[in-house]
């Protein structure tokens, strides 16, 4: 298949299946169609349907594909190991139920990381027996979802939390088998994060086996990160600009992807605060239009 292009449920500000201003599901599916995309995450395990006869006439209906889905939860906290097998059980399932391809992991934001997010050198790092357990938790998921359920695992970074700056994505990369997990490689973190997003695709696009799009606005990035200010209240105050907007080279992207042959979906992703003032429809339709403008 060729680059296809895809949504997910946090551009409509959908972070926590069980926040009460989500819009209704419905509404996303119907909002995704209208903006042109032919296929959309899972969003968070429970927000769309689990009954997978309910969400695949839905999809039917509307002809979308479901392409992944994410596990959000706190693989740093040995504690919330229950809520994490939970919600990746129950994303794997409703993945294979669906065909899609994409598991995502994701560590969740972390108390101990979320000051730091944008300063590389002032975070918290893990001792030797706290990362080696991190990994393994990671690995054990990863190796779950490949081998019992047959999907494509990746890793993605993520600010805030235990893994989002590039040395330790790479160390992770480094010490769990490439045959489980990959990664799912997303922009618009990697520059919030304070490294180059084209630099670390040209050196790891052989492992790269999703792409998150998202792009962040640089002077808002600035402000964030010297007031120390919390990710969801960087999301409210627009650091994921529109695509081509921000700091993010996507041409540079773009020719990456095809040099290296890659096919197969890339993901829009613009969280949003879901009671803001944007609107999630035109940012979708805006994104799109972009991303076709620069040839895809």
């Amino acid at each position: 298949m060729a680059i296809e292009i895809g949504n997910a449920p946090c551009s409509w500000g959908v972070e926590f299946a069980d926040d009460e201003r989500n819009p209704a599901w419905e509404k996303v599916l119907d909002d995704c169609v209208a903006a042109g995309y032919r296929g959309i995450e899972l969003g968070p395990v429970g927000y769309m349907p689990e009954d997978s006869s309910v969400l695949g006439d839905a999809m039917a209906q509307r002809g979308l594909m479901l392409i992944g889905g994410v596990i959000f939860r706190a693989f740093h906290y040995p504690d919330a190991w229950d809520d994490v097998m939970d919600a990746s059980v129950r994303t794997c399932k409703a993945l294979q139920a669906h065909g899609a391809e994409h598991l995502v992991i994701i560590d969740s934001i972390s108390p101990r990381r979320a000051p730091t997010a944008g300063r590389a050198k002032e975070a918290e790092k893990m001792g030797g027996a706290e990362w080696t357990a991190y990994r393994d938790r990671i690995a054990t998921i990863a190796k779950m979802g490949a081998e019992e359920y047959g999907l494509t695992v990746g890793i993605h970074a993520h600010a805030a939390g235990f893994m989002d700056f590039e040395p330790e994505l790479e160390r992770l990369l480094d010490e769990v088998d490439d045959k489980i997990l990959k990664i799912c490689f997303d922009t618009g973190h990697h520059s919030y994060a304070g490294f180059d997003p084209v630099a670390f695709m040209r050196k790891h696009i052989g492992r790269i086996s999703y792409m998150h799009f998202k792009d962040i606005d640089p002077a808002v990035k600035a402000d964030v990160i010297a007031k120390r200010t919390g990710f969801y209240d960087a999301c409210a105050q627009g650091i994921f600009c529109n695509l081509g907007d921000g700091d993010v080279d996507f041409p540079a992207v773009r020719q990456i992807l095809l040099d290296a042959g890659f096919e197969g979906w890339c993901t829009v992703e613009q969280d949003c605060d879901p009671a803001g003032d944007t609107s999630p429809l035109h940012d979708a339709k805006a994104n799109r239009a972009y991303l076709q403008s620069i040839g895809f």
